[in-house]
Parts: C-alpha cells; structure tokens; sequence
C-alpha cells in the first residue's frame, strides 16, 4: 500500500501522522505550535519528525499533504498570512519542505483538508459533493465537488465562516461585522453566553460556569437542560444563526450532505436534532428539494492529518 505523510496545523499543535492509502493512521506525532516562532523554525521540526518516522520505520513515503490555516496559495504552494500565526507571509512551504525531505509536497487550507478527509474516509464517503463546516474558535468551511477540493481563486474560496448574517452585528475576527463566525463559532456562543449572563444574574448559566471552571460553548446547553429559560433563548439563538448558514449553504451549493465538526458538535444529537428541525421548518430550499443530510463527523479530531494526507493520495 502507499503510505504518506499528512500534517495539520493548527494554531495550539501540529499535528502529523503516516497514512496509508486506505486512510488508516500508522504512526503520529504532535508537538505544541509556537506563534511567535518564524515559519522556517516551525517547519524545521516538522520535516525532522518527517525524517525521523521515515528511518526509524523505513516507510517509503510517497509524498507529503499539508493542511495550513489561513490564507494560502495552493498552486503556488506559499502561505499568504494566518490569523492564529501572524508571523507568516508569504511563505513558500512546497518549496522549503520539499527541499528538506526530497518528497513532492501539496498543500490546502485546513478546513479544506478536513473535508477532503470526510469526503474520502468518514462521514461523505458515500457522497460525491459535501460540504464541511468546522465550529470551533472560528468556523471554517470546505466544499467538495465531484470528490475534490472547491478552492476559488489561489485556494482563497470557500470561507464560509464569513458569510455575513447579520448586517451590521458583531465584530468578527476579519475585521467585518455580522459573519456566520461571530455568532456560530464555540467563540460566538462563548460571547452570547456571557452576554446573557450580564443581563441575568439569578439565570443558571451562573451556576453551571461556576461548575464548569469557565464560561465555554457547553455552559448554555448544560444550562437549557436544566430548564433555564435564559439558556435555552442562547441556544434558539445559536441554532438560529447556524441554521440559517446552513440553509444558504444547501441553496449555493446543494450538496448531499453537510458534515458539522469541532468542539461545538460535540453536543451530539441534542445539537443536531434542532439544527434538522430548525431547517425543515425554515425549509425554502431544504424540503421542496433533493435531501441534505446534516451529519457529525465521523473522522474526528482525525479529519485534518487523514485529509491531508489525501492530498498525495488523491493528486490528479
């Protein structure tokens, strides 16, 4: 079988692993991603690792996928800037990898990598076209067409965290106002939380943070079902917004399914039960067409190494 290396970075860890070509992990590694460090220092560990698990398995890779946050260029192979790492600009990782492991090296954004996982190995398997939406501190978003990445222009496309849903509304992180981000990211629900915790001191949202240790996406939903009233407008509130994202992205793109990861679905069907009922009722474009499927991931916290790792294994 083909073995390959796939790397995703995040802005906490990176991440890595030999995959097979049937999507099965072999080995890992991780270590903790530093912010401030210059891109080649970064790199330099991660090629070490590489050629480390290379001789110390003599595995013979045949190339390396990795899955950057941020702006990227994928054609070119270089990084435009990242959010999570503003020490990156414009830099050129297929040439800077490739030169060090002499492998051929493809790289994507990360939500893309992650979709192209699920797409290959987890959730979309079945499917030709999905789309993936990552919840976590941001939103991130991949579409998938006819089983490969939709990247646009210099694989800038596919941001669906920022499509604007409510003009005018809150700050997001990219400088607008309103984006789907703001209000359906686990950063987004940690802000309305609080939010309604100000407005209601005798709300248990109180009680349940104080709980928790911290006001974090699973505060409101613990709350609700203990019958909190506040807590249960948070999550309509939140359902709401998603939903809604959810519903443009079935009239754009009419995929198949749409697969939902990241610490938010963590909630389970107690979060995806109300996210099929808020887009059956809500369903211009849902009922009256070709089904949508609303599912979890089933590659996990996985997604990102095997999907990309399915950019050698799926390279055109």
């Amino acid at each position: 079988m083909k073995i390959v290396i796939g790397i995703d970075v995040g802005g906490t860890s990176i991440k890595g692993a030999a995959v097979m070509e049937n999507g099965v992990i072999l080995d890992r590694f991780v270590f903790p991603t530093k912010k401030e460090e210059k891109p080649e220092v970064l790199f330099d560990t991660i090629c070490e690792k590489i050629v480390e698990q290379m001789n110390a398995k003599h595995y013979e890779v045949e190339g390396i996928g990795i899955g950057i946050p941020g702006l990227i260029n994928s054609k070119e192979g270089i990084v435009t800037s990242s959010v999570n790492l503003p020490t990156w600009k414009n830099f050129n990782i297929v040439e800077y990898v490739s030169r060090k492991t002499k492998l051929p090296v493809l790289i994507t954004n990360d939500a893309n990598a992650a979709a192209l996982g699920e797409a290959h190995f987890g959730s979309g398997k079945k499917y030709n076209n999905i789309v993936m939406v990552t919840l976590g501190t941001g939103v991130g978003g991949g579409v998938i067409i006819d089983k490969k990445i939709y990247d646009g222009n210099e694989g800038k496309g596919a941001e669906l965290g920022h499509m604007v849903v409510q003009v005018g509304g809150r700050e997001c992180g990219c400088g607008r106002r309103g984006c789907l981000e703001a209000y359906a990211s686990a950063t987004g629900l940690i802000a309305s939380t609080i939010e309604a915790m100000e407005k209601n001191p005798d709300s248990k949202l109180h009680e349940i943070a104080k709980e928790n240790g911290k006001v974090d996406a699973k505060v409101a939903f613990l709350a609700e079902a203990k019958g909190d009233k506040v807590a249960k407008e948070v999550v309509e509130q939140y359902i709401t917004y998603l939903g809604e994202g959810l519903l443009n992205f079935c009239n754009i793109f009419r995929p198949e399914a749409i697969i939902i990861s990241g610490g938010v679905a963590n909630e389970g069907e107690n979060l995806f039960s109300k996210l099929r009922k808020y887009l059956k009722d809500n369903n211009y474009g849902y009922k009256e067409a070709p089904k949508v499927e609303i599912l979890p991931s089933e590659l996990g916290y996985d997604s990102g190494i095997i999907g990309a790792a399915c950019l050698p294994l799926f390279k055109e």
